[in-house]
């Protein structure tokens, strides 16, 4: 039975794939490659309250907003999560994240340790959450060297922060060491294929047995 067929006849709920990492660990990058190879899963666009950087696109990369209408809508309860990071606020708008669920769409999240919380607590039956490590501190600090995007104070208080975040890796379902691209992002497909065929996510697959049991 072809992978169309299956979900055509026993149908199935997405998930939402959630991806965190102190900055610099690869987090971004392998988005970008499973997005390219898993075209049918959506990246959910946060809404930040940042500066954009030279190479983001707004609506493609973030939705940039002032902190006045980021307030606003986290106090309407439209934010599925939510943070404050390096001094930035950042969410994820709920509705069409439900509806993304509910047609059986798949949803990654780019997000740090602190939303990860939120979306785990809010649906923890839809999340899969993965958390990359880097493979050494000064690896991380060339890393964001490397980017030139950002001053030699942001530098440092990301790798002050990277800290904080790297404590975090016991509260993800996976973890993975980001020393070789190509592996690590072979083992994240990996993860993701086998979580779109857990019992639970398959919707139907309960009626599709009864059928076959009828024919016995």
């Amino acid at each position: 039975m072809t992978a169309s067929l299956e979900n055509e006849i026993v149908g199935r709920r997405g998930l939402m794939l959630v991806l965190s990492s102190p900055s610099g660990a690869g987090k971004t990058t392998l988005t970008r490659l499973l997005r390219d190879e898993e075209p049918s899963l959506t990246l959910s666009i946060s809404v930040t309250t940042r500066q954009r950087r030279p190479s983001e696109v707004d609506g493609v990369h973030y939705r940039f907003i002032s902190v006045e209408e980021f307030k606003e809508l986290r106090d309407r309860g439209d934010l599925l999560e939510w943070a404050e990071v390096h001094g930035n606020f950042y969410g994820s708008p709920r509705k069409p994240i439900e509806a993304s669920l509910a047609s059986g769409n798949d949803i990654l999240f780019d997000i740090d340790y602190q939303g990860a919380q939120q979306v785990r607590s809010n649906a923890p039956g839809d999340v899969v959450s993965i958390f990359i490590l880097p493979p050494s501190i000064p690896e991380l600090r060339q890393r964001l060297l490397r980017r030139a995007e950002d001053s030699e104070d942001v530098i440092a208080k990301r790798l002050q922060n990277a800290k904080i975040e790297i404590e975090r890796w016991r509260e993800y379902d996976y973890v993975l060491i980001n020393d070789d691209l190509s592996r690590t992002f072979a083992r994240l497909r990996a993860i993701l294929s086998a979580e779109r065929l857990r019992r639970d996510r398959q919707t139907g697959l309960a009626r599709f047995v009864e059928g076959l049991m009828s024919d016995l």
